[in-house]
């Protein structure tokens, strides 16, 4: 009976610890375990590219094919498309941007567009299988080329025997085999 208040003192303790901890997502729990983030992304990602070719007086067929469908269009402000974009990753910043399209009629009037990021910059900002800030190499160098062993030249594969009518196989064949 006498530890039942400092039993009830170190769970009250070590709860307030998890909850301190999973209150930083970057935080690791008692410095080993990191918690899994689920990855959200919502609305459409809007690049440099895109907003290059988006100009008053295109459609609004046009802007949504270019664009994608608008996150919010509201109806109380039926001239007004908002594309909105969020993405939080875990091991990579979090982004959100805002594309504002302003329709008179059935006609962009103007957009107001951020700072947007290059295809490129955007796909390098949410890539975390980087090492250390450097890409894996997807092809191998001039050096390692040299270094591979050569390949055997034809004559020295050796050539089925003579009365052998096909290879032997170690799995079965994905057609059945006709009758004799």
């Amino acid at each position: 009976m006498r530890f039942a208040p400092a039993g009830a003192a170190l769970l009250a303790a070590v709860t307030l610890a998890g909850c301190a901890a999973s209150a930083d997502p970057d935080r690791r729990f008692a410095g080993l375990i990191t918690p899994y983030r689920m990855e959200v992304v919502q609305g459409n990602v809007v690049t440099q590219e895109m907003a290059a070719q988006l100009r008053p007086g295109l459609s609004r067929e046009q802007v949504r094919s270019l664009l994608g469908s608008p996150l919010l269009a509201d109806i109380f402000h039926a001239d007004r498309w908002d594309y909105v974009f969020t993405i939080r990753r875990q091991g990579a910043a979090a982004q959100r941007r805002h594309v504002t399209v302003l329709f008179q009629g059935d006609k962009v009037a103007s957009f107001e567009a951020p700072q947007l990021p290059s295809e490129r910059e955007f796909v390098d900002a949410i890539d975390v299988s980087k090492v250390d800030g450097k890409a894996v190499p997807l092809a191998l160098s001039d050096d390692q080329l040299r270094a591979l062993p050569l390949p055997k030249p034809a004559a020295a594969i050796a050539a089925p025997a003579a009365g052998a009518s096909a290879p032997a196989r170690a799995y079965p064949p994905l057609e059945p085999l006709p009758a004799r």
